[in-house]
């Protein structure tokens, strides 16, 4: 397999995901078709559910990628609605949520999912631990990575280049996970 398809409508995943595959020979071609995000209790349900809606409509082997920010002080919120909280209230109203919080640990977790005709759903799970920022800062990246700083760094994910954000991020580590899977098949 030379070439994987990458469901996303997300540049930045998919520039992440490209540099990671290219180690490995493999081409990333993005294919914004979407998918419905379940209201689940976990980033896995939601990303066997987008793999299983994926397989009904594309009959070639892809990825796909859920991700959640969880915030221990908010009782994990965002979580699994990150994105939509992103949408709604951004950045600003995450950083506001927060304003009179010490406590400011927080997880940044990612599912990689692979699906492909007549096999089961293969799941790839990264964690990163960090604090949010008490203002944005950084002007790569995308999401919430200018306001989430991880474990070990002083800089926020939107103050990193690529390299330096995946050797921390969640992204890089369940990549990892899934450039280890591409190995052996």
């Amino acid at each position: 397999m030379k070439k994987i398809y990458f469901v996303t409508s997300n540049k930045g995943k998919l520039v992440e995901a490209q540099k990671k595959f290219s180690e490995i020979g493999i081409e990333v071609v993005q294919k914004n078709i979407g998918y419905p995000e379940i209201q689940a209790d976990s980033l896995e349900d939601v990303a066997i559910f987008g793999v299983e809606h994926v397989l009904n409509r594309l009959n070639q082997p892809f990825i796909l990628e859920d991700t959640g920010l969880f915030i221990d002080a908010l009782a994990g919120f965002p979580g699994v609605y990150s994105a939509y909280v992103y949408q709604t209230i951004g950045l600003d109203g995450v950083l506001k949520l927060m304003n009179d919080i010490t406590d400011r640990k927080a997880v940044f977790r990612s599912v990689f999912a692979y699906g492909a005709p007549g096999c089961k759903p293969q799941l790839f799970v990264g964690e990163c631990k960090g604090v949010i920022s008490t203002v944005k800062r950084g002007s790569n990246g995308f999401g919430y990575d200018p306001i989430f700083i991880p474990q070990n760094s002083s800089k926020t994910f939107a103050e990193m280049d690529i390299s330096d954000k995946n050797s921390f991020s969640h992204r890089g580590k369940s990549l990892e996970k899934l450039i280890d899977f591409f190995k052996k098949i």
